[in-house]
């Protein structure tokens, strides 16, 4: 009996395995070589206008294409609009922002090449522009993939994506459901380096449940006594603080610095190396390797997003190229 719940098991294993590589396997670098021969100038320029604008935009479409994976695979399916939409779900709602930058880029490429490109390749694409204009690698972005034709339920969203507050088991459960690992929990944490977040996201880390300051012990005393002032209990959830109080817009090596020292904004970071659970010998260990190591953390950066962004693509007649990435064809 034991043999044979070993053999299902790898069969298991195997069949998963092989999946992914069908589904890699329909992705390349040179997707649209004859028919959008200029997709990566397209989107890279308007990138550029949009980071130009608003620096912060470069964290908002690195966000916006992993809450996009993480719910049903790559698939654009949270840029559908509705009043049940998968956008409006609270993981993503008053959180993922930039979907007037897509518009935006998905009206230059259709001007150079209608019909031709999906919205989740676009994605794609400007998620890894955003990380490289910021100071992060580049990768070879696989293509090939097509747009859904509906949103994910809400409770489906609710239930694959990491929260801020989450424990460390949890994440790791969540990102292995996707086929990712520990390298890869720690290496797209880095995507942290850049951006804002909101008070409401980590003000469970500076008060207790009747609102007086009791602020997380594992978070540097100083910190927490500035981020007390700025978010205090009766304020603004809203109101938004750097992730990375040491360069807000630049990708580098310092959140995981700040780790080692305390200084992680939210309680998902900071488990990362004061966790209670035997993973964070391994996620500790990444942490520190990527703390005085950039280029690792940016190789394996750019594999970790290699590898999410070829979570269940679309491809062949699945889907749909759609016209507007906030609605679907009409029929």
């Amino acid at each position: 009996m034991k043999i044979m719940s070993m053999k299902k098991g790898y069969c298991l294993i195997m069949t998963t395995f092989m999946l992914f590589l069908v589904a890699r396997s329909q992705l390349t670098t040179d997707f649209y070589k004859t028919t959008c021969p200029n997709l990566l100038g397209v989107v890279r320029k308007q990138m550029i206008n949009a980071i130009k604008t608003e620096m912060r935009m470069a964290a908002s479409l690195l966000r916006l294409h992993f809450h996009d994976c993480f719910v049903n695979g790559c698939d654009a399916s949270i840029l559908l609009d509705g009043t049940d939409s998968e956008k409006s779900a609270p993981p993503n709602q008053n959180s993922v922002r930039g979907y007037e930058v897509v518009d935006q880029i998905k009206s230059s490429v259709e001007s150079s090449c209608s019909g031709v490109v999906s919205c989740a390749d676009i994605l794609a694409i400007a998620a890894r522009d955003a990380v490289l204009l910021s100071g992060g690698p580049s990768w070879k972005v696989l293509l090939g993939r097509r747009d859904a034709l509906l949103p994910a339920t809400q409770s489906t969203v609710n239930g694959a994506l990491p929260a801020p507050t989450e424990a460390l088991d949890s994440i790791i459960s969540k990102f292995d459901a996707v086929g990712l690992n520990l390298t890869d929990v720690v290496s797209l944490s880095g995507g942290h380096t850049i951006g804002l977040a909101r008070c409401a996201t980590f003000s469970n880390r500076l008060f207790d449940s009747n609102g007086t300051a009791a602020a997380d012990s594992t978070m540097d005393a100083s910190m927490a006594s500035d981020l007390q002032s700025f978010c205090p209990v009766n304020g603004d959830g809203n109101r938004t603080t750097a992730i990375d109080r040491n360069s807000t817009d630049l990708f580098d090596s310092h959140y995981f610095q700040n780790l080692l020292n305390g200084k992680g904004l939210f309680s998902s970071d900071q488990i990362l190396v004061s966790g209670d659970v035997a993973a964070v010998t391994t996620t500790k260990s990444l942490v520190q390797s990527y703390s005085n190591n950039f280029p690792l953390f940016s190789a394996d950066f750019a594999n970790s997003m290699i590898k999410m962004g070829n979570i269940s693509p679309l491809t062949g007649s699945s889907g749909e190229i759609r016209k507007s990435c906030r609605s679907v064809n009409s029929s």
